[in-house]
């Protein structure tokens, strides 16, 4: 497995490879969700390139960047027990040099969700993958479908700028306990950990009252709001229930296929969770 940490090293090796290059874009702190992206890759491409940087453009709270997870001796450990051909490795310098003033902004689906109750955050993540995609050149990607906001502004983006990559979205892997992988449940507390079920029990509720023929957004989202507020600890950030492509606020469901997304706080760790429905 090589291990790349400056961008001129990486662009000499890329020159050399041929054949499909897989690429998965992690902050580190790699859990199961990663490894199976990764794992896909490995089934799809000839090459797989996984790169590990914190984004601090993408943190609009300065202890939100502070506390989150690093474990880059254990991530290599995981990677190179998958195989991984190579790994892109770089500093904040090396990414956002000094005097550097260009970012790369989507428009119209970052404005709401995620967007909206963190600020800026996806300004930063669309600079950051379009610059590690100008480094990497991938012909794949591979995203995870938890950050369900996230993957439609990369795919709008990957078509807005005429990026040649296929998008490829990857079903989200759970714990036992049907809490979604994430890199941010490492610093849940046990007891906490334990109890974010409450989440996807939440929507899965709000999924058998569609199945049952609800179409009131409001409606579905009482039943997710009082299940997880059966839990005094969690609070909720927001319940969306959206049209799937333009993520525009639904009252009544008759898209061919919606998101419904929530996002909580416990013990100050922010977790996300979603899932899509088609009628």
């Amino acid at each position: 497995m090589k291990i790349f940490k400056d961008i001129k090293s990486f662009r000499d090796w890329r020159k050399s490879q041929s054949g499909t290059i897989g690429f998965i874009p992690t902050m580190g702190a790699l859990h199961e969700g990663h490894l199976s992206l990764i794992e896909k890759s490995k089934r799809n491409c000839n090459i797989t390139v996984i790169s590990i940087f914190v984004n601090p453009l993408q943190f609009n709270n300065i202890q939100d960047l502070e506390n989150y997870p690093n474990k880059t001796d254990d991530d290599l450990l995981k990677l190179k027990l998958k195989k991984v051909d190579a790994v892109f490795l770089p500093n904040k310098s090396i990414m956002y040099p000094k005097n550097s003033s260009t970012i790369v902004q989507e428009l119209t689906l970052s404005n709401s969700l995620e967007g909206q109750s963190r600020p800026g955050h996806f300004k930063g993540v669309t600079t950051i993958v379009s610059k590690l995609f100008n480094i990497i050149k991938p012909t794949h990607a591979y995203f995870g479908k938890k950050d369900a906001q996230q993957l439609r502004i990369i795919q709008r983006m990957v078509q807005d700028l005429n990026f040649d990559i296929e998008i490829i979205p990857c079903k989200t892997l759970r714990e036992k306990s049907g809490l979604a992988f994430s890199s941010r449940n490492q610093n849940l507390a046990l007891e906490y950990r334990k109890k974010a079920n409450i989440i996807k029990k939440g929507l899965d509720l709000a999924k058998i009252s569609l199945n049952n023929g609800e179409k009131s957004a409001t409606i579905l989202k009482n039943i997710i709001s009082s299940k997880i507020n059966s839990e005094p600890e969690f609070d909720i950030i927001y319940i969306s229930v959206a049209e799937s492509n333009s993520l525009k606020e639904l009252e009544n469901i008759q898209a061919k296929e919606i998101l419904i997304s929530v996002a909580v706080k416990i013990d100050g760790i922010r977790l996300i969770d979603n899932f899509t429905y088609s009628s």
